[in-house]
């Protein structure tokens, strides 16, 4: 089988290398310790395609120690402990990379922890998220964490050259870049979505011409044709999301999951996903039914405990619940309209009966007087001005057309009367 073109251009030495001269230019951190032989456990964190894994394999290669790679997305406890297992015959010398770490589990975090303490293994983690948050406290302190930055546009430039030369070479045909603005925009600084659709490109365009002059919209027209073929997670990635959400917003559960089975096979983030279905259940859910957000919250909490493949059914639970819960974006036009006010009309003054009044001085001069405490009246509630005076009685919160704020309406009118017009 024909290798990909990012395949046949990785880098074997950090000389050919391209980007992250912060990290292994010349004299810097991360290349100094590699060339003393002398290299921490690590966490390599950044952007897909800017040299993660590609890193790894130069470590690996220029020290000439063993090397085994793990994905978190297919790999478990079971799998790290085989590699752990094998390591000890190599009195320490063995290199562990595991790509996207961030997807383990605290349990399978927690069995890479005595190997790399030890010395059994050198971890090489790489990750897209913050490993603040996704990986586990304990195996944070024995790692350095190394931050890769996204790729420029020289870096671009010189990738597309090496790109552009090879496939001259192996194709026998001219390629002309004469415009590149396309190709960048949707490798979105991606070293291996740029090589794909180079490739895919070209191999579309040789079928009819000896010379191909790549333009923005030719690529662009194929690209976007064949968009599937070329990466299924990549520039699809952002359009599938909103496909997602806009049918859990449209309360449609078979689009829901027709378009989270379509982002489960093609590696998304699981994390990733139940983020957004937790943005979804306060912005478009919100208290037309309370439950969606807590649901939203589990599933996030659960999916992080699991791990994979077993959290795509919670995911499918909680998007089904969320697509046939009754819909309301009060909450989320509520506070866009506050800030909008706030943003026009500045610091108000606030009404003196709210204000703090900790001292003597305070209370003199007019600090919380004639405020009343709502729990000394019947129904835990007395009428009273919440707002700056300028702002008297503007409606910020107006409750959505569903059985659940149909009744805050009603409570809502019983309490204000007139005062907000419910």
């Amino acid at each position: 089988m024909n290798s990909p073109l990012a395949e046949k251009l990785r880098p074997n030495s950090l000389d050919d290398y391209i980007g992250q001269e912060h990290l292994v230019g010349k004299n810097a951190i991360l290349r100094r310790s590699i060339e003393t032989g002398n290299i921490p456990s690590m966490i390599l964190w950044g952007p897909p395609g800017v040299g993660k894994t590609t890193l790894a394999h130069i470590i690996s290669q220029t020290l000439d120690r063993e090397f085994y790679t793990l994905s978190a997305v297919n790999s478990g406890v079971k799998d790290v402990r085989n590699v752990i297992d094998k390591a000890g015959m190599f009195g320490g010398s063995v290199i562990l990379f595991i790509d996207e770490i961030h997807r383990f589990s605290k349990s399978q975090q927690d069995s890479l922890l005595g190997a790399v303490e030890k010395g059994i293994i050198t971890l090489i983690g790489a990750t897209t998220e913050n490993p603040s948050f996704e990986v586990i406290s304990p195996l944070l302190s024995r790692c350095q964490v190394y931050i890769l930055q996204p790729l420029s546009k020289e870096h671009l430039d010189k990738l597309l050259h090496s790109g552009i030369l090879l496939l001259e070479q192996e194709l026998g045909i001219k390629i002309d870049a004469k415009e590149t603005e396309a190709l960048y925009r949707i490798s979105g600084g991606d070293a291996r979505k740029l090589f794909n659709a180079l490739e895919l490109f070209v191999y579309q365009e040789k079928v009819h011409k000896k010379k191909i002059v790549i333009e923005n919209d030719a690529v662009l027209t194929t690209i976007q044709e064949n968009m599937v073929m070329y990466d299924k997670k990549g520039e699809m990635h952002y359009d599938i999301i909103s496909a997602f959400i806009k049918s859990l917003r449209g309360s449609d559960p078979n689009g829901a999951v027709y378009w989270l089975a379509r982002m489960v096979e093609s590696g998304e983030d699981p994390k990733f996903i139940a983020r957004r279905m937790l943005i979804l259940a306060s912005e478009d859910i919100g208290n037309a039914n309370p439950n969606a957000l807590l649901l939203a919250n589990t599933c996030f909490d659960a999916i992080s405990k699991i791990g994979w493949p077993e959290s795509r059914i919670i995911l499918s639970q909680t998007a089904i619940y969320l697509a046939n819960s009754p819909k309301s974006n009060a909450a989320y036009m509520a506070i866009k309209e506050a800030q909008g006010v706030v943003k026009k009309t500045g610091n108000l003054p606030i009404p003196l009966h709210l204000r703090n009044a900790p001292t003597k001085l305070m209370k003199e001069i007019g600090y919380g007087e004639n405020y009343k405490y709502a729990h000394q009246y019947d129904g835990n509630f007395v009428e009273l001005e919440f707002l700056p005076d300028k702002l008297k009685g503007t409606i910020f919160y107006e409750p959505g057309n569903n059985p659940r704020e149909n009744d805050t309406r009603k409570t809502m009118k019983k309490r204000w009367k007139n005062k907000y017009n419910y």
